[in-house]
């Protein structure tokens, strides 16, 4: 029941995605607010201004798009970049080759190059470039990315591995020149980059693929005293500079390095962080607490998949059953394992988005796009699921339950929009608002529990009641 005038009224369309078989469907027939349940919006009440939401562009992703039809190709990135699809607006690539490459390489091939005079973004030319730029132009509002590096090549580190070892610090000079001549490259090929991690998972990933290590020590030297003076120097201090790029529980020592005082933070642009800490904490304590000590810098979720597993095909209702497992299920220390428990994927990306929106992360960027039905191809082994999954000896595509409830939010929480206040009297829902720049209001609320619930949202003197199916997710867009 409305409680304001037909004549001012606002609009109210509601999105579900549930595992009875909706699919970012539009419903309007709901059931009578029995509960009492009530979410009462506060717009004068702000948080964070949104960055935006997305995925990641990878060789593996681009290598298999490249092996479907046109046809096939196509659909799958308007159903990522159209404003009629999910509309991305924040994406990661990687610098020189990553797990998800087809092989080991780099942009500086050359021993000992140290002017780069040999550089060259030429293993992207193929399928990487292609895919960017086809995503480019298919999307109408653009998005933000930035890179991420893996590791620098064998030749400039203490150990002349690929997996693990540290820079030299002779090659600081280099590596810093490496970002820099990557913007011009890039550009030059018609992709703007918005910004970089300085490194991604520093503290290394059990010495499986490419990987460089820093300690916070290490990484705010290398970004105060060479990457940031340099970009600064070449005219491209307008790049993003985000720190750490690893698990949430980590943060406090890495943000109590980095923000240490005006020298160490005058680079760093923010901090990002993954979600493999734990299949079902978020970490509400770390992420405010790294708020705290760097309010007016971003706060990015660079990257999250389901790891350790091969992907699930056409099984829609694996998705939401508490079944998957990932690294740390076999791999943790005993201690931590609780950390760790089976879980539905479903659950885990609307679980991990709302409580990262309602603890200041303003960005939250998926990892692969796109991955095969035996999750890769991956040099390293290191299967893992996609929200699309594609057979290209078949030239067919799967969209998982994950691609809808990716687009529950970055379909309808756009760049710019400004988290809001959502009080909830119902613990067993997740709920968070955000104002877009339009006006419009986007409510996203997920049921964890196997029965429907009903609620009245109330916005100012306007109350409309809604109930939500079982294992769902909603986004409720108030105009």
């Amino acid at each position: 029941m409305l409680s304001s005038c037909d004549a001012t009224k606002p609009s109210v369309q509601v999105f579900e995605t549930s595992e009875s078989g909706n699919q970012l469907t539009q419903v309007t027939e709901f059931l009578p607010a029995e509960d009492g349940a009530q979410i009462i919006l506060n717009p004068a009440k702000i948080f964070q201004t949104i960055t935006g939401f997305g995925g990641a562009f990878t060789e593996s992703s681009a290598h298999l798009l490249n092996r479907m039809s046109k046809e096939k190709r196509t659909q799958i990135l308007e159903a990522y970049f159209a404003k009629k699809g999910a509309n991305y607006s924040l994406t990661r690539t990687h610098m020189n080759s990553c797990d998800f490459s087809l092989s080991n390489y780099s942009y500086s091939p050359v021993a000992g190059d140290k002017n780069l005079e040999h550089f060259s973004i030429a293993p992207d030319k193929d399928d990487l470039i292609p895919m960017i730029k086809d995503a480019m132009a298919i999307s109408e509002d653009g998005f933000k990315i930035f890179s991420s590096p893996w590791t620098a090549a064998p030749w400039m580190k203490d150990n002349n591995k690929w997996v693990g070892g540290k820079l030299l610090p002779e090659y600081y000079d280099t590596w810093a020149l490496f970002f820099s001549k990557y913007v011009d490259a890039y550009k030059a090929a018609g992709i703007d980059i918005w910004g970089f991690t300085v490194e991604n998972e520093p503290h290394g990933n059990g010495e499986n693929w490419e990987s460089m290590h820093y300690t916070p020590e290490e990484m705010t030297h290398f970004v105060q005293n060479y990457l940031g003076p340099k970009l600064e120097a070449d005219g491209k201090g307008h790049l993003k500079i985000l720190g750490y790029d690893q698990n949430r529980e980590g943060l406090r020592e890495w943000v109590d390095v980095m923000y240490k005082d005006e020298a160490s933070s005058k680079y760093f642009d923010g901090t990002a962080i993954h979600w493999y800490e734990s299949t079902y904490d978020y970490f509400p304590e770390e992420l405010q607490y790294a708020h705290q000590k760097a309010p007016d810098k971003y706060l990015i979720q660079t990257e999250a998949c389901v790891d350790a597993e091969v992907p699930v095909w056409k099984d829609y209702k694996w998705y939401w059953k508490k079944e998957a497992t990932d690294w740390g299920y076999d791999w943790r220390e005993d201690e931590k394992k609780y950390l760790h428990p089976k879980y539905a994927p479903a659950n885990r990306y609307a679980r991990d988005i709302i409580g990262c929106l309602n603890n200041w992360v303003d960005g939250w960027v998926d990892w692969n796009m796109v991955l095969d039905t035996k999750g890769g191809p991956n040099w390293a082994n290191n299967w893992c699921i996609a929200p699309v999954i594609v057979a290209p000896e078949k030239d067919e595509v799967y969209f998982t339950p994950l691609y809808y409830i990716m687009a529950h939010f970055s379909k309808f929480i756009r760049p710019g929009a400004i988290v809001i206040d959502a009080q909830n009297s119902d613990a067993d829902l997740m709920v968070t608002a955000a104002k877009n720049p339009d006006g419009s209001i986007a409510v996203v609320v997920f049921n964890e529990g196997m029965t429907s619930k009903s609620f009245n949202i109330k916005l100012d003197d306007f109350a409309k009641n809604i109930s939500i199916s079982p294992q769902a997710i909603q986004t409720i867009l108030i105009n």
